[in-house]
């Protein structure tokens, strides 16, 4: 592979017009296709064969007038008795109704039970005749044009309910600008000039473009959920500047060995552009590994985050090396500091503070074993309190309708009347329509519940809805075993022959896509480690050290996790973050956190462990080995840590907690990784291993496939170089 880099690299650089060119009709014309394509983004949750999608699949069928999306309009008055506005709610219940794609109003002035007891908090539910994904946002537009004239002293006017939450939705925009102004000042103090600074940040964005717009192609043909653009820009702003990173680092070193421009690209690409493949091809496989969970929108999540980074990985070999065409020796102008010294000046004068460190490493290793394996414990015993679950309304900023809203029904109705549950009733017998009532009173007996209303039948008699509401909220626990208890045993009991009842609505898919998460994760996790400790050995031809990496990476994606739960569900600083309560963590966060730490864990593991294979192979001395490794990588390792925090950090500033969550997680596990990880336990693990990192039975070694990372011997020598075209 690396004499194919080479060419390719090479070949970039010399035809650097053509090959910007080719980027930017490709870039074009990916928006044209996406466009003329007319995709569009989701928020498809469904879970196949659960019992909460076959209650959404048998609405969608038999009862279509209920399978549209709802909203609910909230009126709370602080001067007596809601009955006194009765002009001011009828109006404005009036003139929604009369509001294109709405298909039936309720007046809580006329519906029996949607008052609260003091008389002070009414509702109205409003009825559409599509999902809310297929209506978009124009329609709740201007339900809140209609709200927002209505209110009036005494009189407060919130909108809640399904279609109020879909349509609250975060944009990365602004996210992506603050991750990428944090990654310049770092490359900046990293390279010490704004050409080298300029050049990774360039390639990332194009890369990112690129990558989005495939994202929306794939959308018209499959439904992509509409978390997968924050999520995509997360990774592959990260993942794309550190690829790019890497090999604008190792041109830097080729070119201060007196290279010619050419040929320090080749090189570059051929090195540095061998372990950036091979980590990208990591990283997506690892993604793609998400579709073992059997959750189609999680894997549309990961697919499309996958489309993102292997587009990285394509900028970072083609589009990279013709911009350093560009550049040529001009690389390091418009500097801002002295040249360093390089590598080599250091390595043969003095050794650089991470080589110092890679001593007091290596004279108490077991020091910094214990030490660093104390603090990962510590940080993962919050791991085991973990409860998934997903934010609802009630998590939301009290500076929003929908919060106010749901707070308003809490007080007035109970907790759990945000969160019922509806009951899909299939009949096949039409006796069993008029047998309906021993259910519902049978509803109405259980623990846990607060009302039931009466069966409400479609036209043609084969369906019927029954809500359900609990005395808890939807995420309390107790609301979880309600769910449990009437699937098992109340509605088994009460059902008459000839009817089938699904238990629905979104507090039952929350807790069905958390049990799915709970089943899958285990063999998820499992086959990430498999397929880490296999690639592992393949390309270092040892035991020890991928089994080594597969422990260090569960350790440190644990403490990882332990400090999400911290934070969202214990409460540890959440305040900063502008979360107001304790969330439960987002059931798909541990998986696909996972995915994704796999991977960029691999960059750091590769780009460390390659260059102390290579200096053991060189000296067969252990101990030298791992020091010259810490020394000569260290310090691009933790530039590139550096940035990959920034970029998570960066979309903290959402108001999605999802994007909080994924932001936080990703962050302090890339610094746990590049820190603890990185640059203690695994020098200190190769020191108290010493030779016997890199043992290998024969056997094995016979019947493993051949995979290495070096550059291949011959590339000086393969063909007769021609003068190179002058660059910069």
């Amino acid at each position: 592979m690396s004499s194919f880099l080479f060419r390719l690299g090479r070949g970039a650089a010399r035809r650097r017009w053509l090959t910007l060119g080719i980027w930017g009709a490709a870039v074009v014309g990916i928006f044209v296709v996406a466009n003329a394509l007319g995709g569009s983004l989701t928020d498809d949750f469904s879970l196949p064969n659960s019992e909460s999608q076959r209650a959404y699949d048998l609405l969608a069928e038999r009862f279509p007038t209920a399978s549209g999306t709802s909203a609910n309009i909230v009126f709370h008055t602080t001067r007596g008795p809601l009955d006194e506005q009765a002009e001011a709610v009828t109006s404005t219940l009036e003139t929604i109704v009369a509001q294109p794609h709405v298909v039936g109003v309720t007046n809580p002035l006329e519906t029996p039970g949607t008052v609260s007891r003091d008389g002070t908090i009414g509702y109205a539910q409003i009825a559409y005749d599509q999902p809310a994904d297929d209506l978009g946002t124009e329609p709740y537009d201007g339900l809140e044009s209609v709200v927002e004239r209505a209110r009036a002293p005494g009189l407060q006017i919130e909108i809640g309910g399904e279609y109020a939450s879909s349509s609250s939705q975060s944009e990365a925009g602004s996210s992506e600008l603050v991750g990428l102004l944090a990654a310049m000042i770092i490359l900046l103090i990293a390279f010490g000039s704004v050409v080298a600074m300029g050049l990774p940040i360039g390639t990332a964005v194009i890369g990112l473009a690129s990558g989005t717009g495939l994202v929306l192609v794939l959308s018209a043909f499959v439904n992509v959920p509409e978390f997968s653009t924050i999520l995509s820009s997360m990774i592959g702003l990260g993942v794309g500047i550190d690829y790019a990173l890497f090999i604008v680092t190792r041109y830097r070193q080729n070119l201060q060995a007196g290279m010619e421009p050419l040929h320090a690209i080749g090189l570059a690409t051929a090195t540095a552009g061998q372990a950036v493949v091979f980590a990208g091809t990591t990283v997506a496989i690892a993604l793609l590994g998400l579709w073992i969970s059997g959750i189609a929108f999680v894997g549309m999540m990961a697919t499309a985050a996958a489309i993102v980074v292997i587009v990285a990985v394509i900028a970072a070999i083609t589009l990279l090396p013709a911009f350093l065409g560009f550049a040529g020796r001009a690389i390091d102008k418009l500097s801002v500091h002295r040249r360093r010294a390089t590598a080599a000046e250091v390595d043969e004068n003095r050794p650089n503070i991470w080589g110092r460190w890679g001593r007091e490493v290596e004279h108490h290793p077991w020091r910094y074993f214990v030490a660093a394996i104390a603090v990962l414990v510590a940080l993962t015993i919050p791991l085991f309190s973990m409860k998934l679950g997903f934010p609802d309304d009630g998590t939301a900023p009290t500076s929003e309708t929908r919060r106010q809203a749901y707070d308003l029904l809490s007080e007035g109705f109970g907790p759990g009347f945000n969160g019922p549950l509806l009951l899909a009733v299939e009949i096949d017998d039409p006796a069993a329509l008029q047998n309906l009532d021993q259910l519902t009173s049978a509803l109405e007996a259980t623990d846990g519940v607060a009302a039931v209303t009466p069966p409400q039948p479609n036209q043609a008699g084969d369906a019927a809805i029954v809500q359900v509401i609990p005395t808890t909220s939807p995420q309390d626990q107790a609301t979880t075993d309600l769910v449990q208890r009437l699937r098992d045993e109340a509605i088994p009991a009460a059902t008459p022959e000839g009817a089938v009842v699904h238990v629905g609505g979104g507090t039952a898919t929350f807790i069905d896509l958390s049990e799915r998460v709970t089943n899958a994760l285990p063999w998820f996790i499992g086959a990430v480690v498999l397929l880490s400790f296999l690639l592992l050995m393949v390309v270092f031809r040892s035991i020890l050290v991928p089994l080594k990496a597969a422990l260090l990476n569960l350790l440190s994606i644990g403490a990882a996790y332990g400090v999400i739960v911290a934070i969202f569900q214990w409460g540890w600083g959440r305040s900063l973050l502008g979360i107001e309560q304790s969330i439960p963590v987002v059931s798909f966060v541990p998986m696909m956190m996972f995915a994704v730490l796999f991977g960029l864990s691999m960059d750091y593991e590769v780009f460390l462990l390659s260059r102390v294979r290579e200096d053991y192979l060189r000296t067969g001395n252990n101990v030298e080995s791992v020091v010259t490794g810490i020394s000569s990588t260290a310090r691009v390792i933790t530039s590139a840590a550096l940035i990959m925090i920034a970029v998570f950090l960066s979309f903290v500033s959402q108001a999605d907690p999802i994007a909080k969550m994924f932001g936080i997680g990703l962050a302090f596990a890339v610094l746990i990784d590049a820190t603890i990880v990185r640059v203690v336990l695994v020098p200190a693990t190769m020191v108290l291993l010493g030779d016997a990192n890199w043992w290998l039975p024969t056997w094995l070694d016979r019947i493993l496939p051949k995979m290495n990372l070096e550059v291949a011997e011959d590339l000086e020598v393969e063909e007769e170089w021609e003068e190179p075209v002058p660059v910069g």
